[in-house]
């Protein structure tokens, strides 16, 4: 069975689809949309137009390929739903009538994850909805709520797929949980046979991000032949739980063990990665190159699923702003730092406002220089968030402009902004449900079928992780060299709190690694950014050390004036370290 996905986000290649479709021979065609800040876009549509709410995106991929998946018996899956899947049926059927099809068309509907309407009646009843960080009630912030959905697993995906679905639109379902569902569906997988389930998790995380797993954002970018017509990925999947990864013949990208790796720990925790549906051990999986662009994945094990399930809450608070200058020649970042002074003096002073920041995009924006050398040029960035739209916007923002005539030689606007203007700030409230108070709902036709709530399945057995090769210390020279020489990286976002997995490039660099990168070397690197804890977990299955820093994204999301918000260069900032290492590693 070919699984086929054809986007990570909301915005991805909209050729995608087309070029999976196309390509070669798929079963199912699976597309991720949602993400915490999305849901609250979607909200706010919703709200506006009672026919809003959906990802829209959905459908322009739909009018390439929607005639052909129902030709070639190509089942489509989807959480393009958002907060309205009925709204999304209804455009999809409108599309299908438009092509031609419709009569072909039998679309399936998960709902119940979306709780909004449900909050002061689950409040009362018991569930506090607290926040999983700081365990803060949701009732500290009722007022300011603007969505609220569950992660719903694959079950009920599963349900709408029995029930004789060839598309199913949901809401919020797990990335992974449009992978995972077909598996259970095609395969005749039980819902407690752990080690399988975990299996589809892995398969739906190594391809819910789309090219990050064939070849995009990959350390080694220059083994890429081409990023042209993108290889999105392919899981070959067997009834057993294994499966290769793969791509399209003739298509731009690479997979390999490293791409699938490095994607592996991608926005990862703990090894114990936890999904509605089970616990996948993420220190089981074995990867092995089957060939040119094929990895096989096996060895996974799981365990039972997880008592409750999250709920992702948006809020309202505040807004923020940003402005943008140019300053070029010689003392760029002098200039631009006597720049940041005047304005900041201009607007009322940074104490005026709940939060600022400056950054010297060319220098500092992201991390420290590597370099030492003196710009050329600096974009200067200025951000301000505060609860009063109207400081910001008559303080902060008509001092922007006036800075290019007043202050160094050399500096100009940019020509696509201007004046700033405040926007609203979303932010992201992490809870727990029980399963119980959460009714999901397949809808298929005219048939209506409600899941009922699967008991919590008992504590995960007990797993010992493969021990990792044996530690050496190699004698002889030692060199200063970038980290880049001895590991690969990827870095992403969970919450404030950013993840950097570290891939050993061999064995004996792994033993290495667990000596030496230590998670105090890696707060120090990250000094001034990190505000917390760093937590270092060990993946020796995959050579691999995974990171945590909490605090280091400026709340994280739409909250944040940092310009990398989501923690994408952390680790290429990571792998630019001098470390001092045996030579004989190199």
């Amino acid at each position: 069975m070919i699984i086929a996905n054809c986007g990570g986000f909301w915005g991805d290649d909209p050729g995608a689809a087309k070029r999976q479709v196309e390509g070669g021979p798929i079963d199912y065609l699976v597309m991720d949309y949602l993400a915490e800040v999305t849901m609250a876009i979607l909200q706010k549509q919703r709200l506006k137009n009672p026919d809003a709410g959906y990802a829209t995106d959905f459908l322009v991929q739909m009018r390439d390929v929607l005639p052909q998946c129902l030709e070639k018996g190509v089942t489509i899956i989807s959480n393009a739903g958002g907060v309205n899947p009925l709204a999304c049926r209804a455009a999809l059927e409108k599309l299908a009538t438009e092509l031609g099809c419709r009569d072909k068309l039998k679309v399936g509907v998960v709902l119940g994850d979306d709780i909004f309407a449900d909050l002061d009646a689950l409040l009362k009843g018991g569930e506090p909805l607290a926040h999983m960080d700081t365990g803060r009630p949701l009732a500290d912030v009722r007022d300011r709520v603007l969505s609220a959905n569950v992660y719903l697993g694959a079950e009920a995906v599963a349900k709408a797929l029995a029930l004789g679905a060839n598309v199913v639109l949901a809401g919020r379902v797990t990335d992974t949980a449009v992978t995972l569902a077909p598996m259970i569906h095609e395969f005749g997988w039980k819902l407690d046979d752990w080690d399988k389930l975990a299996a589809g998790v892995v398969a739906g995380h190594i391809i819910e991000c789309g090219t990050q797993c064939t070849g995009g954002n990959f350390t080694d970018w220059h083994l890429v032949e081409t990023w042209d017509a993108m290889g999105y990925p392919l899981v070959d999947a067997r009834a057993d739980g294994t499966f290769s990864v793969t791509k399209h013949p003739g298509t731009g990208g690479l997979v390999s063990v490293h791409t699938v790796s490095e994607q592996l720990l991608y926005e990862m925790g703990s090894p114990a990665y936890i999904a509605p549906d089970c616990v996948a051990r993420f220190d089981s999986i074995r990867l092995e190159q089957e060939g040119p662009d094929r990895v096989g994945v096996s060895g996974i094990r799981g365990g039972p699923a997880p008592e409750k399930l999250k709920v992702s809450v948006s809020f309202t608070q505040g807004y923020r702003a940003f402005g943008r200058l140019m300053i070029g020649g010689p003392k760029a970042l002098e200039k631009a730092r006597h720049v940041a002074e005047t304005f900041w003096k201009a607007a009322g002073g940074r104490d005026l406002y709940a939060d600022t920041c400056t950054q010297f995009v060319g220098w500092d924006s992201c991390h420290p220089s590597v370099t030492g050398g003196e710009p050329g040029e600096v974009m200067l960035q200025m951000a301000v968030r505060d609860d009063d739209e109207k400081k910001i916007n008559g303080r902060f923002a008509p001092q922007l402009v006036p800075r290019v005539l007043a202050t160094v030689p050399g500096i100009t606007y940019l020509g696509d902004q201007g004046r700033p203007r405040a926007s609203g700030v979303v932010c992201y409230w992490p809870a727990l449900i029980s399963r119980d108070r959460v009714e999901v709902r397949v809808v298929v036709g005219e048939v209506e079928a409600v899941l009922e709530p699967r008991a919590p399945a008992g504590k995960t057995a007990a797993f010992t992780p493969a021990p990792g090769p044996p530690l050496q210390r190699p004698k002889g020279k030692t060199r200063q060299v970038p980290l880049e020489r001895l590991c690969l990286a990827r870095s992403g976002d969970k919450g404030d709190a950013a993840n950097v997995g570290v891939l050993a490039r061999s064995p004996a660099i792994y033993g290495w690694i667990r000596e030496h990168l230590t998670a105090e070397f890696v707060k120090k690197r990250f000094e001034g950014i990190c505000r917390g804890k760093v937590e270092r977990f060990e993946v020796p299955n995959l050579l691999a050390l995974n990171f945590m820093l909490h605090e280091s994204l400026g709340g994280g999301g739409t909250l944040s004036l940092l310009m990398d918000a989501q923690g994408k260069t952390y680790a290429q900032y990571l792998l630019a370290a001098e470390v001092e290492a045996p030579e004989a590693l190199l």
